[in-house]
Formats: C-alpha cells, sequence, structure tokens
C-alpha cells in the first residue's frame, strides 16, 4: 500500500506540474495553428497523463485523455485543422482533465463526473471524426466553470516519465504498437520509483540525524557511482511543510530585532569610548553579523517566494474565453511574470486581477466594429505586467479601451446617494474613478454573465486592504485606463516610519506611505466640517494621530508640523504628527490575547533601544478618522499663544540651601515670575513628571543630595517635550571641565556664584524673551 500510494503521490505532482502551462500553450496554439513542437508538447502532456492514469486504474481519466490524445494525434499529423470551435472543445476537455485530477487528489478516486464527462467524449469523437459539434448539454459561466483554484504549494520538480517521447513518432504506430509504448514507460516509471526509494533509504541510514532538519539541501550522495548520479538528479528540491516556514520565518524576526539593538548599543558605547582600540574590533563584529542577519533574512523569505506566473498564468485563457463569449477580440501581453513575491501574498491577489480583468474586457475594451470607427486595431489589447520598485511588488493593468469618465461617474454616484452633489464638484478626477470600488456600484447597462451587478469592484478593494497594499487609477476617454496595485513583498517583516505623537512613538507601514510633508498651520482649511490640505492637485483629509488615539497634549506645537500621506487602496489621509524618528525595519508582534482587537493597531514591534512601539492598522486607522470631528488649525494655534506677560511664567527653583533658593527668589521679583522650590534634583524631577506646573525654566545647583544637578539635567533632556526647556545652572564650580560637563548635560546657561541679582535676573529675562525696556 505504501508503495501505491507513493506512486500516487508521484503521479498527481507530475500530472499538476504538467498541465499547469497547457492553457496558456493552448491558447497561444491557438494563434499560431502551425507551431507542431508546442502541438507536440501539448500532445505528450496527454500521453503521459493517460499512461500513468491506465496504471492507476483511473479509468475515467484514461477514458477522457485516450479521446484527447486522438484529437491532438490528427492536429498533429495535419489530418485536423485547430479552429476556435475545436479548440473550444480540446479546452473543455482540459478544464475536465483538471477536475478529475482534484477529485483523485482530495478523494482517491474519479468516478464523481458522470454526464459532463458523456458530453465532453461525445464533442471529442465528433471533432476527431470531423462530424458538427454537437451542442454543450449544459453551459456555465465562462470563466467560472471548472477554474480550479491555482496550486501555489511549491512542489519538487519530477522528470518526465520518458524523455524518449520528444523524439519518438507515435503518428506512425499502430494501436498496438502505442500500447507497448505505453507499458513500456509504465516500467521505466516502476524502475525510478524502486531506485529513488533505495536511494532515500540509503541517505535515511547514513544521516538519520539530520534527516528531519534539512531543508533544501541536495541529499548526499550515495556511495556507488550510479547511486550518485541518481541522487544529483532526482534530490534537488524538498518539500517543506509551510508551517515550518513560518515558524524559522519567526526565528529571524527575533534575530532583526536582537540585530536593530545591538547596532543601538554600539552606537552608544562608540558616543561613550571614542578613540578606544576594542571599538575598530567591535564595530568589525557588529557589521559581521548586521550583514550575514540580513542575508539569512533575505534567504529565509526567498525559501517562502513563488513567482506572480503561478496567477499570471490562467489569464491567457480567462481572456480567450471572455473575448468569445463576448464577440470582441482581445490580445493579453503578460510581462513580468518571473517576480517573485511571499506565498501568502500570492493567494490573495488571485482575485482582484480576475475582476480588474473580467471589468477591462467588458467595460473597457470596445467591440470591433467601434474600435474601426475610431481609428483604433480592430483586436483590443490588455496589458499585464509586475515589476518591482523598493520591498514592494507592482502589479499594473491596463487596456487600450475606451477609457473611465469621471462626470459620468460623478452623476451616477449622485443618483444613486452615495454622494452629494457638493462632493462631487470638489471631487478630482482620481478621486471619481475610485467611486467604481463602491459596493453595488456599477456602469453596465445591463446585467451579464460577466458583470452588471455590482459585485467584483469592492472585492479588489476589500482584499488589497487586507494586504496593506495601495490601488490606483489613471484613466483618459477614448484612449485606456492604467490600474495600478502596490503590494508589499512580505508581511512579516517590514519597513516602516517611525513617527512621534506628542511623547508616543508610532510605526507607521513604508508600504502604506506615499509621501512626508512639511506644512503651516495656515496651510489647513476647513470644508464642511473637515480638515483638509491642498497637495498639489489632491484635496486631502487631515486628522492629527495624537486625535485618533487621544495622546494627551504635553508640550506646544510650533508654527510648522509634519503630515504623513497614507494610502490603502484607493483612498488617501494627512495624518499630522509631532517628529519624524526615521525608517526602520521592524517585526510584526502580537499583542496578546489581552490586548488585541485594539482598534487602529495592527501589533508590536520592538526598537533598537528596547522600547516597544505600537504598529498602526493603517485600514482601522482611515476608518477612525471619519468618525474625528476636531477643528486642528484652531487647536493647534490656541496651544500655540505664546506668553507674553512675565505673570504668564513659571520658574522651577532646585537647591539643597533654603537660603540659596530664597536669593534666587527675591532676584525674580522685579520681573514678576512666579515662582516654584525643590530641595534636590529628585524632587524636581518628579514635579515635571507630575505636568502639574507649566515650567518654563530651571534654576539647577550642581551639587545636591538624590541627584545632582548634572544628572538632573541629563534626566530632564530625555523628555521630548523639555528638549528646549532653559536648564541654568547656579553653581560654585568655576573650572572648564565643569562648565563643559554641564554643556554636555544639556544645561542652557551656567552661572558661578557669587553673582549679583541682576546678572540672573537678566539671564532669566533672556531666555523667557522678557527683555528690560
Amino acid at each position: 500500500m505504501d508503495d501505491i500510494q507513493e506512486i500516487l503521490e508521484d503521479f498527481l505532482i507530475e500530472a499538476f506540474e504538467l498541465i499547469e502551462q497547457l492553457d496558456q500553450d493552448l491558447v497561444e496554439l491557438e494563434s499560431n495553428p502551425e507551431d507542431l513542437e508546442l502541438l507536440n508538447s501539448i500532445f505528450r502532456v496527454a500521453h503521459t497523463v493517460k499512461g500513468s492514469s491506465s496504471f492507476l486504474s483511473f479509468d475515467v481519466l484514461t477514458k477522457l485523455t485516450h479521446h484527447m490524445e486522438d484529437v491532438l494525434n490528427k492536429a498533429r499529423k495535419g489530418e485536423l485543422k485547430i479552429t476556435e470551435d475545436v479548440m473550444d472543445v480540446v479546452l473543455e476537455s482540459i478544464d475536465m482533465m483538471k477536475t478529475l485530477l482534484h477529485c483523485i487528489r482530495d478523494n482517491g478516486n474519479d468516478t464523481a463526473i458522470g454526464m459532463q464527462l458523456d458530453d465532453i467524449i461525445a464533442r471529442l469523437e465528433a471533432v476527431s471524426e470531423g462530424k458538427e459539434i454537437p451542442e454543450e448539454a449544459t453551459k456555465s459561466e465562462v470563466v467560472e466553470k471548472s477554474e480550479p483554484e491555482v496550486d501555489t504549494t511549491p512542489e519538487p520538480e519530477v522528470e518526465e516519465a520518458s524523455e524518449s517521447s520528444d523524439t519518438e513518432d507515435y503518428s506512425s504506430m499502430s494501436d498496438d504498437e502505442v500500447e507497448a509504448e505505453i507499458e513500456r514507460l509504465l516500467n521505466e516509471k516502476r524502475e525510478e520509483t524502486k531506485k529513488k526509494k533505495a536511494i532515500k533509504k540509503e541517505v535515511h541510514q547514513e544521516a538519520p540525524a539530520k534527516a528531519d532538519s534539512t531543508v533544501a539541501a541536495p541529499t548526499a550522495a550515495a556511495p556507488t557511482p550510479p547511486a550518485k548520479k541518481q541522487a544529483s538528479t532526482l534530490e534537488q528540491t524538498i518539500r517543506v511543510e509551510v508551517n515550518r516556514l513560518d515558524h524559522l520565518m519567526n526565528l529571524i524576526g527575533e534575530l532583526v530585532l536582537g540585530k536593530n539593538r545591538l547596532l543601538k548599543i554600539y552606537d552608544d558605547v562608540e558616543e561613550r569610548y571614542e578613540g578606544e582600540k576594542f571599538l575598530e574590533e567591535l564595530n568589525q563584529v557588529v557589521s559581521a553579523i548586521s550583514l550575514v542577519t540580513t542575508d539569512l533574512q533575505i534567504a529565509v523569505m526567498k525559501t517562502r517566494m513563488l513567482p506572480i506566473a503561478k496567477v499570471f498564468n490562467k489569464f491567457p485563457r480567462m481572456v480567450r474565453d471572455l473575448s468569445r463569449e463576448l464577440g470582441k477580440g482581445i490580445e493579453l501581453k503578460i510581462s513580468g511574470e518571473e517576480t517573485e513575491l511571499d506565498k501568502s501574498i500570492v493567494e490573495e491577489i488571485g482575485d482582484p486581477l480576475v475582476h480588474i480583468i473580467r471589468n477591462s474586457c467588458d467595460h473597457g475594451v470596445e467591440d470591433g466594429d467601434t474600435r474601426e470607427a475610431l481609428g483604433k486595431n480592430k483586436t483590443g489589447l490588455i496589458e499585464l505586467k509586475a515589476y518591482n520598485e523598493g520591498n514592494s511588488i507592482v502589479i499594473e493593468i491596463t487596456d487600450d479601451g475606451k477609457g473611465l469618465d469621471a462626470d459620468l461617474l460623478r452623476s451616477k454616484a449622485i443618483e444613486r446617494g452615495m454622494i452629494s452633489e457638493q462632493e462631487a464638484d470638489s471631487m478630482s478626477d482620481r478621486e471619481a474613478f475610485a467611486l467604481i470600488f463602491k459596493p453595488a456600484f456599477s456602469m453596465a447597462a445591463k446585467v451579464t454573465n460577466v458583470s452588471g451587478r455590482g459585485v467584483g469592484m469592492d472585492v479588489v478593494k476589500t482584499n488589497i486592504e487586507k494586504l496593506n497594499g495601495i490601488i490606483e487609477i489613471d484613466s483618459e476617454i477614448g484612449k485606456g485606463t492604467v490600474i495600478k496595485m502596490k503590494i508589499p513583498l512580505t508581511l512579516a517583516i517590514i519597513q516602516a516610519l517611525l513617527v512621534g505623537a506628542q511623547e508616543e512613538f508610532y510605526a507607521i507601514p513604508l508600504a502604506s506611505v506615499s509621501e512626508t510633508v512639511r506644512i503651516s498651520l495656515d496651510e489647513i482649511y476647513t470644508v464642511e466640517g473637515r480638515n483638509v490640505l491642498r497637495l498639489r492637485d489632491e484635496v486631502l483629509s487631515l486628522v492629527r494621530l495624537s486625535d485618533i488615539f487621544g495622546v494627551k497634549q504635553v508640550y506646544e506645537p510650533g508654527e510648522h508640523t509634519y503630515v504623513v500621506v497614507i494610502g490603502l487602496a484607493e483612498s488617501k489621509l494627512g495624518i499630522i504628527v509631532d517628529t519624524l524618528v526615521g525608517q526602520e525595519e521592524t517585526v510584526i508582534k502580537s499583542m496578546g490575547d489581552y490586548l488585541q482587537g485594539i482598534d487602529g493597531i495592527a501589533g508590536a514591534t520592538i526598537r533598537g533601544d528596547g522600547g516597544v512601539t505600537l504598529i498602526v492598522d493603517i485600514a482601522s486607522l482611515m476608518e477612525m478618522a471619519k468618525g474625528l470631528k476636531v477643528n486642528i488649525r484652531e487647536s493647534m494655534q490656541s496651544k500655540a499663544k505664546k506668553k507674553t506677560s512675565p505673570e504668564d511664567y513659571t520658574v522651577l527653583v532646585v537647591d539643597d540651601s533654603k537660603m540659596d533658593r530664597t536669593i534666587m527668589k527675591k532676584s525674580m521679583e522685579p520681573i514678576g515670575l512666579k515662582t516654584i522650590e525643590a530641595s534636590n534634583g529628585q524632587e524636581a524631577l518628579t514635579m515635571l513628571k507630575s505636568g502639574e506646573h507649566d515650567i518654563d525654566v530651571i534654576l539647577i545647583d550642581i551639587e545636591m543630595p538624590r541627584m545632582d544637578g548634572y544628572t538632573l539635567a541629563t534626566e530632564i533632556r530625555k523628555y521630548s517635550r523639555y528638549k528646549k526647556l532653559p536648564l541654568i545652572a547656579v553653581t560654585s564650580r568655576t573650572s572648564k571641565a565643569d562648565r563643559l560637563r554641564g554643556v554636555e548635560s544639556g544645561m542652557t546657561e551656567y552661572i558661578t556664584k557669587p553673582y549679583s541679582p541682576e546678572y540672573l535676573e537678566n539671564v532669566v529675562r533672556k531666555n523667557t524673551n522678557l527683555i528690560a525696556e
């Protein structure tokens, strides 16, 4: 039983590999019916599947492939011309072959198909005998009929059952000779299977401990020369469970976090021990670990990568069938099918592409007569291409059809109550194009098998949102339409833009960031209660990140602010942040059961300094932004009001000597400033953290118990809101080294005792802009 099961697995692997390219080859054959090499290649697939299925007693599949083989053999001899009608029947039989193979894989038999098979065989026999092809018993929708799901599981390469089939001329053989040839091929396959089992057994005996841990290395050679040759030929690949690859990716994620932490620690050490000899050696080690980690990360990611051809290969057949049903001439041109991306993403982009290409065929490309009247080529052209752009993959679908009419889209949306007339007037053409992604929105004049129900393009939007992707539409009436999708290569380790909202930090996936701009408050407008920014030819809605997440405003904004423009599917939004920290490689970590499901948060990551940063969920964030009602400009201007009178200012006096504190307080009386006291650095820091007082200047003694002035200044400067807070050292230490240490710790001014009250008064005036008249 084990032997039969192994042969069955080999048969299915081989059969799925052989038919994977068939749809594309058959569509090409229809365009070039004289291509004998291509025809022979297609014939060999049917012949190989027939022989193997006969050996395994799959009688239904054997019967179908036998009749397919008859048709293809007559075409090879020139006795049958490949027409569109003939190709329709051949493609139907290929669909049935795929269905039978899926039945064998899922159920272990091919007996589930009844009448449909008899119908197809009758049509194949009519084609082979040159008779009129009977109509189908039942006709289903073209694109949906038996279209198998794309098999994206990486499979090992298996050699064809016989290399001799490339050169053998079966057309000159009698039926008995063909059957004898089939038996010979099956005997060869049995021998190959026995050899493979023997090699595997030898390898396991030689290295049992390594067998389970090897992921993708060629199998070790057996002692004898024949076995060595077989091992190198047959064991070039190995199937690995996706769960193992996921676990390996998680481990690499931990390694990346460790690398980031190590780099940050090295920067701190380099700054502290500048000039030390050990730094050079440490630098070499850190650089080597960083390079190896990056290479290892790339290598592991590549094990999960699949060529996008796994998805693209089904579209030539789909476009061919649609052009037949719609009565239009449509050519599909594919490029960049070798572009690779993560397996999980390959599985998600199939449906969006199906809906976009169906729409291009139905709505985009005009019929032949209309195209000729417009001076276009009678055959429409749809181009599908993929290429890499940074850490993303871009997929473009272009057609040379009638294009989208922005005004018509606006009026349809108004008519259906999706937007108001005022919204339509302020809407750019690109925003109008994006209306096609609205649920239940359709421009079709009538409902057909292909489209018209308003279902499809909203699926595109949903699937692209899941992948944190961006989709853009550009169109010109009479010229055509370009739809561009930008999708991250992988969802496990991402490049992110770190931003600050007050004293909190967030990571925004870089794949969703269009650009960052610096604007003044005057550039923020309010339209119908929405905060907007005019950016070149677009009007962007604006929200503050701190408003979305309810972050407390602990320091005042300046006259300028930063806007991060994010995009999701067809939508864009401007996010106002307080600081741009920089770009960093982040590993997405789950928030755990207790914190899972927080709106706007996709997970967390660990920064290089060991701190935890929340990763923004772009889709959820954009949804939350719709409900915000904050006048950003008014709010920011009110917080940015400058203090003008002395009583608006508060001075914190920090000194362990009560007498010295009293002297400093009396020095402030002529100005009229409010003063508060702390007897040591620790007490002062606690007062600052509490936020109870809005402190504008701190006068600091250096020598104090619990926490000295240098340490206090260093701790204060760690807080973003106190980066520019004036810190004035008042001390009896007068050496240059003391002054230098004061500057390094973050002191703004350095006053030595004894000092005159007038001098201290003038220093405070200068640092509070209260210049004496």
